[in-house]
């Protein structure tokens, strides 16, 4: 997606411009509330999600050409967010005000009440009326995925060259088939779907996803995933805040977000223990090492999947960090499917 990111960051300040001068004169069209996470632990619930122009975007299927695709794609980076704008947001008997950055993101972190019977079981997010800005939606409800106990284990993966063929280390090919393709004609790796469902006790345990797509790509991937019955979980994004000193990096950027989300994911659910999924194409064996080393006990086990050449010198560092058999360098699912029967305690 680096050239889609680059599309995104050279045009920001236009649609950042355009937008606020459409909402000074009055003629910014209707708005959108987009929620992407409402995630529980025990004791706080987290919230992200942006605003942007509403606008209608076909519905994907396996019959649309190539240039349908490409339309698409356009139509969902084109699209304005709306940026320093106020909402108000109700969690049962709490309320409070929220605003969307400079590119029409919002997020919050509040306090859950002591008593479960009092915890309620969804959000509330609306406009603030001083905004003067027409919704789609006047009031936007959400439920809470309430994640309240420890499981045997949970699962946090890479999205790209992980579950969904992305040809990441070439660009060309990337790029071909991030503009061509839909959520339900991108090819997901043989197998896929019956090693997370065997990994998540079909579907039992929580299976988490981190990706340095950005949140633009949220329907597509949540679509792919239900569309090629892979466990549907949360979904963590990167923000579209790149600059050029790194734009030109894998993946559209640094790919330190993807830490900072794994690190948040364990420190909201510190009990928990989780198994790591990625490959080798980018740096998830690099970020994966430095959680193990930041969360000593935390990772079960780490499965890469091998893009391109064996690098006996990077394997090493996560052989060593782990008992025998918790680092699987893996060429197919098939492999890692096996490797999981033999050397973890699923069934």
């Amino acid at each position: 997606m680096k050239q889609l990111f680059v599309f995104r960051w050279l045009t920001w300040p236009f649609r950042y411009t355009f937008s606020k001068i459409k909402r000074k004169i009055g003629k910014l069209d209707e708005v959108r509330i987009e929620v992407f996470l409402v995630l529980s632990n025990r004791s706080q619930v987290f919230l992200k999600g942006r605003l942007v122009e509403a606008y209608t975007q076909s519905r994907p299927s396996e019959d649309k050409s190539a240039l349908q695709n490409l339309l698409a794609t356009i139509r969902r980076y084109s699209g304005s967010s709306v940026p320093d704008a106020g909402l108000g947001l109700q969690i049962g008997d709490q309320q409070t005000d929220l605003t969307t950055d400079s590119e029409g993101i919002f997020e919050v972190m509040m306090p859950l009440p002591d008593k479960m019977e009092e915890i309620p079981d969804k959000i509330q997010l609306s406009l603030k009326p001083e905004e003067d800005l027409q919704s789609s939606e006047p009031l936007v409800e959400k439920k809470i995925h309430f994640i309240h106990k420890t499981y045997p284990r949970a699962i946090i993966s890479d999205i790209d060259d992980t579950i969904i063929v992305s040809k990441a280390t070439n660009l060309g090919e990337k790029l071909w088939l991030s503009v061509s393709k839909n959520a339900y004609t991108r090819r997901p790796f043989p197998g896929v779907s019956d090693f997370y469902r065997l990994l998540s006790a079909n579907g039992e345990y929580p299976v988490f996803y981190v990706s340095s797509s950005d949140w633009n790509l949220f329907e597509l991937i949540r679509d792919f995933l239900r569309y090629r019955d892979i466990p549907v979980g949360p979904i963590l994004l990167k923000d579209s805040h790149v600059n050029l000193r790194n734009i030109w990096k894998s993946g559209g950027g640094n790919h330190d977000h993807k830490l900072e989300k794994i690190r948040f994911l364990m420190e909201f659910f510190p009990e928990q223990q989780f198994l790591l999924i990625g490959d080798s194409g980018q740096h998830d064996p690099e970020l994966y090492a430095e959680v193990i080393r930041d969360f000593p006990g935390r990772v079960e086990a780490v499965y890469i999947r091998r893009v391109g050449k064996q690098d006996p010198d990077r394997e090493r560092e996560l052989d060593q960090l782990l008992p025998p058999n918790k680092a699987a360098w893996v060429k197919s699912t098939q492999e890692a499917l096996l490797h999981a029967r033999t050397h973890l305690n699923v069934s």
